[in-house]
């Protein structure tokens, strides 16, 4: 455990005169006062961990001005506008800017006259940007989502490449690389594309205990996500991930035709509908967006209840980088999956058909089986997880495995019986095919594709009537994580692997999964150790009054045209409404209001307390 930050240090104090808060979270303060330093630092901390005050304190604290790479164009206003609200003096460079508002960034920059800047990583490779930061005194760099240089990550950026330039021109410079997932591999890569090999590691705990993990198989993938949505996460903010823009498109249509406010968000949109659609979703409460995983990377909203995916993610970074969105504020939230058979067959495809050498897809089928096995386990979730990233765990007792635990069951013979159907269809007939027929002969159907091929005179036809269409492919989607049954071609066709003689043989037993009977959900059921979960129910005159601050917030954003967070955190609103503070002093005692807040609204705040005491 790391020693707390003394009384009088420099970033203890900016920490409370800006920010509000009291004391650093895990290693929060060790980084920040290694930057402070002027060491270099790669930092690994989860979404929701604090990795922006890790460069943000340093930046006020040190000479000149904090210089903040980040590929989030997109978000750079609002998060301007959110230091700006702490009376952070804040800029930001990118092409969203007309000239005007360039020069006028530049020259406060040149003149001293920011604390940060924020500079998208392509900006670096012009020449006068290079000159504009020579001009002035550069108190850091800080390099955000700093996961986009890995060449395989899920979200490459090319112009990251050219950061490792950095330390050649400024050496004395120190900087922070900050990322909220890679593993021991990805994290060596960072280091190396960055020229970060002297920088010190400071890797935080992955955990994020206020989210339930739930995975299970789809099976009515529109009535699985309206049971979520309405049984759960009624009027509440999420994020429904999907693997193509069309389903992007379709989901959120049925989403909104039952009532439920959703907008789409995805490449195919045109960038004004996606910038305001983004913009919607940050300063508006309740709404669902519905997005490929173009949406989200560096997206602050710290009230998002729910991430759902009704695909099969590539890899267990990206989900759990993607799921990583939902409780930022440490309140209970929810992070579902729901994943079938052709998630399996149409990733193995994708796999197959990709660009890159052997390795490259090698590397991308390891990832893929990595995230099947989390799908499949029938030990805890987030153990599981966890592992990947190297941190050790015992059972949460906050997923749907510790919840409901599965059990499995020896699915040798069923197992059998598919790869028989498999090696028969090639050995006898030449031929191949995908797992709807194949499910189709070991119940024998008589449907015209096999009456057509005579596959009614298999040996296998009719053998597997112990289960039910649904039960097989779920036999089958077993098998193809664990490497049994192999995709193949562009249709999608079954083959048998290097592993699957073990089994025809006898050699080899195959337990599979067997999933739990759905049961009824409860609106008002919470994660068992959600961090802030007793700070979520409130008595109910501190419940209303907890709503009339947040109707005045909103009013109060939309006048300023911020998200509603930059004015304050539900977390905030919460300990007003329970401790009901009575004047300024004790208004700054509240978490979250720092000096520009409490100067700007803590008036405000006071006579809106008054005024309820006297209803």
């Amino acid at each position: 455990m790391t020693a707390q930050a003394p009384v009088d240090s420099p970033a203890i104090g900016v920490l409370r005169r800006v920010f509000g808060y009291d004391s650093f979270r895990g290693a929060q303060q060790e980084i920040i006062e290694h930057v402070i330093g002027g060491g270099d630092a790669l930092v690994l901390m989860p979404t929701g961990g604090g990795k922006s005050l890790c460069y943000q304190i340093p930046a006020l604290v040190r000479h000149g001005t904090g210089v903040v790479i980040s590929p989030l164009i997109a978000l750079m206003q609002d998060q301007v506008d959110a230091l700006r609200a702490l009376g952070v003096r804040a800029g930001f460079l990118n092409s969203t800017q007309d000239q005007r508002q360039r020069r006028d960034v530049e020259a406060a920059f040149a003149e001293g006259k920011l604390d940060l800047l924020y500079l998208a990583p392509e900006r670096l490779r012009a020449e006068a940007t290079l000159r504009l930061l020579d001009r002035g005194a550069i108190a850091l760099f800080a390099i955000d989502e700093a996961h986009c240089v890995a060449q395989w990550g899920h979200d490459f950026r090319p112009d990251y490449l050219e950061l490792s330039a950095l330390h050649e021109r400024w050496p004395a410079v120190p900087r922070i690389a900050l990322t909220a997932t890679a593993t021991e591999a990805t994290r060596a890569e960072i280091a190396d594309r960055l020229n970060l090999g002297a920088a010190r590691h400071f890797v935080s705990s992955f955990d994020r205990p206020n989210i339930r993990y739930r995975i299970e198989p789809k099976t009515d993938p529109n009535r699985q996500l309206l049971d979520l949505l309405r049984d759960e996460h009624a009027g509440d903010a999420g994020i429904v991930y999907c693997l193509s823009r069309a389903s992007v498109d379709e989901k959120a249509a049925l989403l909104s035709q039952s009532g439920i406010t959703a907008l789409p968000y995805h490449a195919g949109l045109d960038s004004r509908t996606r910038t305001v659609n983004q913009a919607r979703f940050l300063r508006e409460d309740g709404l669902v967006i519905v997005a490929t995983i173009a949406f989200g990377l560096g997206i602050d909203k710290p009230d998002v209840r729910f991430v759902a995916h009704l695909d099969l993610p590539k890899s267990v970074e990206g989900y759990y980088q993607e799921t990583g969105r939902a409780g930022r504020d440490g309140l209970p939230a929810t992070a579902w999956l729901g994943y079938g058979l052709s998630d399996v067959v149409q990733l193995r495809k994708l796999i197959d058909a990709s660009e890159g050498d052997f390795a490259h897809r090698r590397r991308l089928a390891i990832h893929l089986d990595s995230m099947l096995a989390l799908c499949e386990t029938v030990e805890c979730r987030r153990v599981q997880m966890l592992a990947y990233f190297g941190e050790p765990a015992t059972a949460c007792g906050n997923c749907d495995t510790c919840l409901t635990p599965a059990q499995t069951w020896d699915g040798t013979i069923a197992a059998q019986k598919v790869l028989s159907a498999v090696y028969r269809l090639k050995r006898e007939r030449n031929q191949s095919f995908g797992a709807t027929h194949i499910v189709d002969i070991l119940l024998g159907k008589e449907t015209a594709k096999v009456m057509e091929n005579s596959h009614a005179e298999l040996k296998v036809f009719g053998v597997g009537a112990e289960f039910s269409a649904s039960e097989w492919r779920g036999v089958v989607r077993q098998l193809l994580a664990q490497r049994l049954l192999a995709v193949q071609g562009d249709y999608g066709t079954l083959a048998l692997t290097a592993l699957s003689d073990e089994v025809l043989a006898g050699r080899r037993q195959v337990p599979l999964r067997r999933e739990p009977p759905r049961a009824p959900r409860a609106r008002s059921a919470k994660p068992a150790k959600a961090v802030a979960a007793v700070a979520a129910e409130l008595p109910e005159a501190a419940a209303g009054l907890f709503e009339r601050l947040r109707a005045w917030r909103a009013a109060a954003a939309k006048e300023q045209g911020v998200p509603a967070y930059v004015i304050f955190h539900d977390a905030t609103l919460r300990q007003i409404a329970a401790e009901l503070p009575s004047t300024l002093a004790d208004l700054s005692n509240i978490s979250g209001i720092g000096e520009a807040k409490l100067t700007r609204y803590g008036q405000q705040i006071l006579d809106l307390l008054a005024a309820g005491e006297s209803e």
